[in-house]
């Protein structure tokens, strides 16, 4: 059984006395540390969500440009291909055009020459033919 001697009180004093002192020697700073710690992990962790939500905002950000770049050289490349389309047509045209005229003129030219051939010709037939009466007549 339990005795309740002198020794009692002076261990429980001891006791007492030794809680007092582990609390403000070792309980306490440890307990600020595990709490400044704490708060360290915390602000860690939200400064990590800061940056994670900042990072979010400019991955938008930049898929927005791109996007919009993209529209802009889409809408680059159609105008340049109307116009490369256009200059070609009109390249065609113009092409076509003076093959016509070329056509034109070497007809023009083979009428020509063809009239030409036809009156030295003519002239040449008359001579032949006069020689050709003038040995059959004997004249």
């Amino acid at each position: 059984m339990l005795e309740l001697n002198g020794w009692f009180f002076v261990h429980l004093i001891n006791f007492l006395v030794l809680i007092v002192l582990l609390n403000y020697i070792l309980f306490k700073p440890l307990l600020r540390t595990l709490s400044e710690r704490e708060d360290h992990i915390k602000g860690a962790l939200n400064s990590a969500e800061a940056m994670n939500i900042e990072k979010e905002n400019q991955l938008r950000e930049i898929e927005g440009k791109l996007t919009e770049t993209r529209d802009k050289a889409k809408t680059v490349f159609e105008k340049l291909s109307r116009e490369g389309l256009a200059s070609q047509k009109e390249f065609v045209e113009r092409t076509q055009k003076d093959a016509a005229e070329m056509t034109r003129k070497a007809r023009e030219d083979i009428k020509r020459e063809v009239k030409k051939t036809k009156e030295s010709m003519k002239g040449e037939i008359e001579a032949f033919s006069k020689m050709i009466v003038e040995k059959m007549v004997g004249v």
